[in-house]
């Protein structure tokens, strides 16, 4: 697993550093393990006491641009916007 996350990342690793990668992701998915044991509730008040609903602007509904305006530089015609892939 460590060697393929240093595939991906295009980090090189000698043996012996592969072996102390290794160690040093074991004690943090320990230390992981140990917070996710911690029991934690929400509050909805309390996480969101500075947040003042009597400040917001007003929702008003406006018309959207055409399809046909954003899609006029489009490759693809089915529309949709085709990006490069980003992840594996």
């Amino acid at each position: 697993m460590i060697a393929y996350l240093a595939e991906l990342g295009k980090l090189h690793f000698t043996k012996e550093e592969m072996e102390q990668m290794a160690s040093e992701m074991t004690s943090i998915i320990e230390i992981m393990d140990t917070v996710k044991e911690i029991d934690i509730q929400y509050d909805a008040y309390a996480d969101n006491k500075n947040v003042y609903l009597n400040d917001l602007r007003e929702d008003i509904k406006e018309d959207s641009f055409p399809t046909e305006k954003i899609l006029q530089n489009a490759v693809n015609d089915e529309n949709c916007f085709v990006v490069p892939k980003v992840v594996e």
